[in-house]
């Protein structure tokens, strides 16, 4: 059922929650001279709004990584009369690797970068060949250790620093995160590593993943890989995994329940 909102107020911020496949993209924030999903979005929406339609989103994917779910808002001086149309507006602009699932009303000061209170990824792993799955997984050795890579996963939620996963030379002002989640499951043909934590640092979950790779090939021991965490160096983790397989799946906020998402559940 949608909201009608009746206000007389000068800004209207809406959640837009939308999906896309990064292999075309250069991540999601605009960039000078590459393209990237953020930009594809708010040119469909002064398109259809006509008026620049400036878009925040939830975090920033890298170039090449999916979004299941990604959450966004944007702001209008008027409230959108008809939702639906606006949606279907936007999907029939947009290319066919970003869909737009959901826009909703929220009260002026929502944020969705900053009231989000915990975000999950997924890394998708293939131990054969497969020309369905590759696309959007890894293929990865098939003796991988996957019992001694979930002890090392376990012990991520022992840790709040995780400088030697962060990307160098980045602006945040602490390298601190908080991870309720970390665990590799078996789930048909794939193995999937699923992180839920308050927030992420940029190249953050495909340098662990990189990293308990290592530990998977017994390169590296359960306490090599807590070492390299209590090191803070990004120089002693693991390589960063291909981009293709990850994904940003989920974006949770304590007013704004993301549920019904149709084809996604």
């Amino acid at each position: 059922m949608r909201l009608s909102v009746r206000s007389t107020r000068q800004k209207m911020r809406y959640f837009i929650r939308l999906g896309y496949r990064g292999a075309a993209y250069h991540g999601w924030q605009v960039q000078p001279h590459d393209t990237s999903v953020q930009q594809a979005i708010e040119e469909a929406l002064a398109t259809l709004l006509r008026v620049p339609t400036p878009v925040t989103g939830a975090g920033r994917t890298d170039a090449g990584v999916n979004a299941r779910l990604m959450v966004a808002h944007f702001d209008t001086e008027q409230p959108i009369q008809d939702i639906d149309r606006l949606i279907h507006g936007l999907n029939a602009l947009l290319p066919p690797d970003i869909a737009i699932y959901d826009i909703t009303p929220v009260h002026d000061e929502a944020h969705a970068r900053f009231d989000a209170t915990s975000r999950t990824y997924k890394y998708f792993a293939v131990t054969r060949k497969d020309p369905f799955l590759y696309p959007l997984s890894w293929k990865c050795p098939p003796d991988l250790d996957f019992d001694l890579m979930n002890q090392a996963a376990a012990r991520l939620l022992d840790y709040t620093d995780f400088t030697s996963f962060s990307k160098l030379h980045t602006d945040v002002k602490t390298n601190n995160c908080h991870v309720t989640h970390a665990q590799w499951t078996h789930e048909g043909d794939q193995w999937v590593f699923t992180i839920t934590a308050d927030r992420f640092l940029r190249n953050m979950v495909r340098a662990i993943v990189g990293t308990l790779v290592e530990v998977g090939r017994h390169k590296m021991t359960v306490e090599d890989f807590c070492q390299v965490i209590e090191r803070k160096d990004r120089c002693a983790a693991g390589t960063s995994m291909p981009g293709h397989a990850l994904f940003l799946w989920d974006i949770n906020y304590p007013f704004f329940r993301l549920e019904n998402l149709g084809n996604l559940t």
